[in-house]
């Protein structure tokens, strides 16, 4: 269920809707997992999102958790930052803190995937160590950091500094990262996503 939950106008409602129907009909597919962006109110900083964040996905952890669904938020930026945004807060570590936070549900969760931390230049090794208990799916995607277009032109000049890459041919260490699954319990799948 892809949109943006979090604001008021009328593809926000369908949204929460979507939301609803999936969690309710996931049985039907043989899934226990529901899986999205955590939305955003457009154009204010993380912080700003939390209370609606609240508002919106307390109620639907209750309704997933009475139907035995997990809920996982992509943690994707959708070209936000910290300070603006569209689509997602769910793409931070500081921000996922203040989502479970407000949110303290042991059904409520994230779709990680390396790439997403790689570009924004976070090191993805040691939070998978720290929010592995709340990682419920992984996607397959990895990333190449290009170092001398980075030390030329910064993260935000004139060329891509990061390239999304298939796994194994980037620069995530997967025999880590699968290792660190295995040893934290991770029992789900890794979808390529490309």
């Amino acid at each position: 269920m892809f949109g943006n939950p979090l604001e008021t106008d009328e593809a926000t409602e369908e949204s929460r809707k979507g939301w609803e129907a999936s969690i309710d009909l996931a049985h039907l597919f043989g899934i226990d997992l529901v899986r999205s962006f955590a939305g955003r109110k457009r154009n204010v900083p993380v912080p700003q999102s939390i209370e609606r964040y609240r508002d919106v996905f307390e109620p639907l952890a209750e309704r997933a958790a009475s139907k035995g669904v997990r809920i996982a938020f992509e943690n994707c930026p959708m070209g936000g930052s910290w300070e603006s945004g569209d689509w997602n807060i769910a793409f931070d570590p500081m921000a996922w803190d203040l989502m479970f936070d407000a949110v303290d549900a042991d059904n409520v969760g994230l779709e990680w995937e390396p790439c997403r931390q790689m570009t924004q230049l976070i090191d993805p090794m040691p939070q998978l160590k720290i929010y592995m208990p709340k990682i419920f799916h992984v996607h397959g995607k990895d990333s190449t950091i290009h170092r001398d277009a980075l030390a030329k032109y910064g993260a935000f000049g004139p060329r891509s500094v990061v390239e999304h890459r298939n796994p194994v041919i980037g620069d995530s260490n997967w025999t880590n990262i699968i290792s660190q699954l295995r040893r934290g319990g991770y029992k789900g799948t890794i979808d390529i996503e490309v």
